[in-house]
């Protein structure tokens, strides 16, 4: 069966042939300069916004200094958020208060924290968790439902609780190193759609005979 087309908004069709506008894929619905997301990943929820980026992102205005990025086939369940390095305020005073942001003279390009967050491909974000500034989440790890995830949490960990620690890892080091040589998601389309029976099977091997040939 095909992949949905990156670039349609909503890639769930219900039983009477309307589209189905709380899961969408997010490059095909997000348009913010500082949120960028690969293609085939999507969000759900169960009260779709207008603005997907400012529901998903709140704290990224378009005049921030940070980035999000999202990578490929990534999964985010409802009520995700990441609260980027914008939220932050400086710690290294007397007191957090921000004054310089109440001021014209002092507002422009004041940002104590200016680190991106950045989530990798084929990682699965759990109902409601929480992605903190500065997040680094690598390759085919697991959020767990509620997790607050500050830190790195690194390929094919599983991460649950406040604060998320990993639990354990998906695969052991051998098998994940083949996984991240691999790079299925990068694959063409319709080698990644071979391969597919590989890839819900666990199958490591078989996956591994679909790898393009390098050049």
């Amino acid at each position: 069966m095909p992949l949905p087309d990156p670039k349609t908004p909503y890639p769930i069709t219900l039983p009477d042939g309307t589209p189905h506008e709380g899961t969408v894929m997010l490059r095909a619905v997000v348009e913010h300069p500082n949120f960028q997301v690969g293609d085939h990943t999507y969000a759900s929820d169960f009260d779709a916004p207008v603005d997907w980026a400012q529901r998903l992102a709140p704290y990224l205005f378009p005049f921030a200094q940070e980035k999000l990025i999202i990578g490929k086939f990534c999964q985010i369940a409802h009520g995700v958020r990441f609260i980027t390095a914008s939220a932050n305020h400086a710690t290294d005073g007397l007191s957090c208060y921000p004054f310089p942001i109440f001021s014209e003279e002092t507002r422009a390009g004041y940002q104590p924290d200016t680190r991106d967050t950045v989530i990798g491909n084929d990682v699965w974000i759990g109902y409601g968790a929480m992605i903190l500034p500065g997040a680094q989440i690598g390759d085919g790890a697991i959020i767990g439902a509620g997790a607050v995830v500050r830190g790195t949490v690194p390929p094919y960990g599983i991460a649950i609780g406040n604060p998320a620690s990993v639990i354990r890892h998906r695969f052991d080091p051998e098998t994940v190193a083949a996984l991240l040589r691999l790079k299925w998601w990068d694959w063409p389309t319709e080698t990644i759609l071979a391969a597919e029976d590989a890839i819900l099977e666990g199958d490591l091997l078989a996956l591994a005979k679909f790898a393009p040939q390098q050049t």
